[in-house]
């Protein structure tokens, strides 16, 4: 699962290597996204765990709310859920003496019983791939990844691939968190 995970990483930020923009010193590439969104419980049924919200532009979204929230007894009609996700990737050419960097880590927070339901969960995962081809014609650039597998991909920017040679090493940070809380109607 972890190989699966460090691959698919590698594959989503070799696939945004023209995107971002660059650091002062034209080896880096940093690409971050953050969006809010506040939704309305529009009906919730407790015995079934089924919450319809209603989002910013009026539809109406439905699911049944995992086992794992803990506090769905406090939340009625009218509440409001908050989400706010974060997504950050930087890509580094390291140095010929850098050591690659291949490791992942997460982390999960929720509000205590009793209390309106809440959480925070983030994770990280970086890798290190080589750079084994680059097709300037093409757009695309082909690289190994940590398991020693290999993958070709089109560069947003074909214009960045300036920026990068066969046999360079990148780091690939993937970050990513959502945090999610609800709080009682506004009378």
């Amino acid at each position: 699962m972890k190989k699966l995970i460090v691959s698919a990483v590698a594959c989503v930020a070799a696939l945004s290597l023209g995107v971002g923009a660059y650091a002062a010193d034209e080896k880096t590439v940093e690409r971050t996204k953050v969006v809010s969104a506040t939704a309305t419980v529009q009906a919730i049924d407790q015995a079934t765990r089924i919450v319809t919200l209603k989002g910013p532009q009026g539809n109406l979204l439905t699911f049944t709310v995992d086992e794992s929230v803990k506090n769905l007894p406090q939340v009625n009609v009218g509440d409001e859920v908050s989400v706010n996700y974060y997504e950050s990737l930087v890509l580094r050419v390291l140095a010929p003496e850098e050591t690659a960097v291949n490791a992942a880590s997460a982390a999960v927070a929720t509000a205590k019983p009793g209390e309106m339901p809440a959480g925070v969960g983030a994770r990280e995962v970086s890798v290190t791939v080589t750079i084994e081809g680059i097709d300037m014609a093409a757009g695309t650039v082909t690289f190994k990844g940590p398991a020693g597998n290999s993958n070709t991909v089109r560069a947003a920017d074909p214009k960045n691939l300036e920026k990068i040679k066969v046999g360079d090493r990148v780091a690939i940070t993937y970050t990513e968190a959502v945090a999610i809380s609800v709080e009682k109607a506004k009378k």
